[in-house]
């Protein structure tokens, strides 16, 4: 009889149950790179926070991250490799055509991100995808 009480309060009752979250153990300032010892898991009910240190360690703080709440998965990124007025080379190519030439970084970026960028020679604000030689692929 206790059994079925205790089974039936656990699958009728609504209860929450807590994961374990990446949180930082100290205030992480924006664009520092997180290492392990800057981050702990602690239970917290979080569908948005990572789970896994590891996929935390080595990122970006891309905003300031407080010390006990949960790392949310837009909050870190890669690294950045291009700076803000940074000169890069950006590159496009379509059907054949590829185009070279110099832009500024309008803002900072890692791999794989999308950033804005200026053409030095038309003054054109373009749009392009930072790659991992810190070039930026320009697309239309």
């Amino acid at each position: 009889m206790i059994r079925f009480a205790l089974i039936s309060w656990l699958v009728c009752s609504p209860f929450f149950v807590f994961a374990e979250v990446v949180v930082p153990a100290k205030t992480i300032r924006a664009n520092a790179t997180i290492s392990a010892s800057d981050i702990t898991l602690k239970p917290i009910k979080n569908e948005n926070a990572y789970s896994l240190m590891a996929d935390v360690v080595g990122q970006e703080a891309r905003t300031t991250l407080y010390a006990g709440r949960p790392i949310l998965f837009d909050d870190v990124g890669p690294p950045a490799i291009v700076s803000r007025n940074q000169i890069v080379l950006l590159s496009y190519q379509s059907s054949g055509l590829k185009i070279l030439t110099e832009g500024r970084a309008l803002q900072r970026g890692g791999v794989g991100d999308r950033v804005r960028i200026m053409n030095l020679d038309s003054r054109a604000t373009l749009f392009g995808q930072v790659q991992a030689d810190g070039s930026i692929r320009v697309s239309n």
